[in-house]
């Protein structure tokens, strides 16, 4: 099969049309909003322990150092002074403090559609679906390897629900397409199938340029225009200890060159790529981010960089990851206070190690994301879907992941918390007296409708309710409201000529052979 025939046909043309609204099922879910984070952040460390894992930061990348894998890295490290040694850079503390200064606090992201536009920083918190599994995993198929089919229909889901931001990489990794043209295929059902913010993997020049260039295209911009604002965004990872590889460096030196930005997210899991200690895990990491991000800024002063988190430890008796746990949320929030140190936008991630959709799922997630609240993250990955340590996708963990997100941004909600005179209510209490009730009084009729949180997904009838009508248990019922996305999904518009100039440009590089690969 060739490259050109490995790329499953899409779907012709598609109607402009509300995703919300599918095959005459209603998604009744909150508008599409940013939350803002209004609490104080968790902070278990003091100021003595922020100020011991900076130093111990500034102690590895000034004595140890951190390898490049990449030669323009490595000169560029040697123009600004830096000691390089082989493939080994030391940089001293005065260094990576004047390029940190020169990052941006917050940045907004401006995707196709404008209305979807995303701030990453400034308190605000932008969830990202789930993100690269080989597998998936539903209720009527079982596990899986990916594919394009299944890919489609996780990005429908990413459309759908409007507490889902931003349309990060490939929910499920595509395997029957060539890893050659994976890219082009399935960025162009992104830019189709949602108005997102949208991600490049930095996995070799050709895929990153190939990425900007469609998304350019498909917001109908100059290459000026693309340049002059961020329009999409990369994520790198370090290849824990002390190690940055090649791709991923070039990749964002590519995007930062062009003011896209870059989440630099160091992989350590404690026991194993990095201490066992949390402090020791989360000052390895906070150095192979700050390396990357001083390379950055060098480059590009003043180009829009966030930090990452994905500090966890491992199961001491087997080796395997494990997300959610108490050592992940206090890493995280840590993590945290280091991110506000450095006044760098904090990403981290709704994480969880269960192989199903199930209690443990559910408990492991919730955690992960209150640590995503309680660390005051800008950007929290992997927020819906993900399963078995990210091995896996599914979509009625997707579904189920949303009800949860979508109760954090009602959290946040000043009605939630409010305390103006018609909070206190005094007159309702007056009016209701000694023994009576609140149902049918005038403040609980002029607020009942938005008064508090509606599900999507839970049950909230009792048992004899919910027994006479099928007994149905909260997965099948996220896989039925899957379904009924997907089978209904209208894609949001798109001009027919920019839908045609993209199509043109993805045959082209198509027919080119599109990124090398190894095999």
């Amino acid at each position: 099969m060739s490259e050109t025939e490995a790329i499953p046909r899409r779907r012709a043309g598609g109607r402009g049309g509300n995703a919300r609204r599918v095959s005459g099922f209603h998604l009744d879910q909150m508008p599409w909003r940013i939350p803002k984070n209004t609490d104080r952040p968790t902070e278990p460390i003091d100021a003595e322990g922020v100020q011991a894992i900076h130093k111990g930061a500034m102690r590895i990348l000034s004595e140890i150092g951190i390898e490049f894998l990449n030669d323009e890295a490595l000169a560029l490290f040697r123009q600004a002074g830096c000691q390089v040694d082989g493939n080994r850079v030391r940089m001293d503390e005065d260094f990576v403090m004047e390029m940190v200064r020169r990052a941006p606090a917050a940045f907004t992201i401006t995707p196709r559609n404008p209305e979807r536009q995303v701030t990453i920083g400034d308190g605000h918190m932008v969830f990202v679906n789930v993100s690269s599994p080989p597998n998936s995993w539903d209720l009527a198929r079982g596990k899986r390897p990916g594919d394009f089919a299944t890919f489609r229909e996780f990005l429908m889901l990413t459309q759908a629900f409007n507490c889902i931001h931003v349309a990060g990489g490939y929910p499920v990794e595509p395997v029957d397409v060539h890893p050659g043209v994976r890219h082009l295929a399935c960025l162009q059902e992104k830019l189709v199938l949602t108005d997102k913010v949208c991600h490049a993997y930095s996995l070799g020049r050709e895929r990153v340029e190939d990425v900007m260039e469609m998304v350019r295209i498909a917001g109908g911009l100059s290459h000026e225009e693309f340049d002059a604002t961020p329009r999409m965004y990369t994520n790198i990872n370090s290849v824990s200890p002390l190690r940055h590889d090649f791709p991923m460096i070039d990749g964002a030196l590519r995007m930062a060159r062009r003011g896209q930005p870059v989440v630099v997210t160091p992989f350590t899991l404690a026991g194993a790529m990095a201490p066992v200690t949390m402090a020791g895990a989360v000052t390895l990491s906070i150095a192979e981010a700050l390396a990357a991000i001083a390379l950055l800024q060098y480059v590009a002063p003043g180009c829009p960089v966030a930090i990452g988190t994905f500090t966890s430890n491992v199961d001491m008796r087997t080796g395997a990851p494990a997300f959610g746990t108490p050592e992940y949320m206090r890493a995280t929030q840590m993590t945290g206070q280091l991110a506000r140190l450095y006044g760098l936008p904090l990403r981290s991630s709704g994480v969880c190690t269960a192989n199903a959709p199930d209690a443990q799922a559910m408990w492991e997630t919730t955690n992960s994301l209150w640590a995503a609240v309680q660390s005051g993250s800008n950007m929290v990955y992997h927020a819906a879907g993900w399963l078995e340590g990210g091995l896996i996708a599914s979509p009625e963990k997707f579904v189920m992941d949303c009800e949860v997100l979508q109760m954090i941004q009602r959290y946040f909600e000043p009605a939630t918390f409010g305390t103006t005179p018609e909070d206190i209510a005094f007159e309702a209490v007056a009016e209701v007296g000694p023994g009576g009730h609140y149902f049918g009084c005038a403040h609980t009729e002029a607020r009942y409708a938005t008064a508090f949180y509606a599900p999507m997904v839970s049950d909230w009838r009792n048992y004899e309710a919910w027994e006479a009508d099928g007994s149905e248990q909260t997965p099948a019922r996220a896989h039925r409201m899957y379904r009924q996305i997907v089978d209904g999904f209208e894609p949001p518009a798109m001009e027919d000529a920019i839908r045609e100039e993209l199509t043109a440009f993805v045959d082209k590089r198509t027919r080119e052979g599109g990124a090398p690969t190894d095999f």
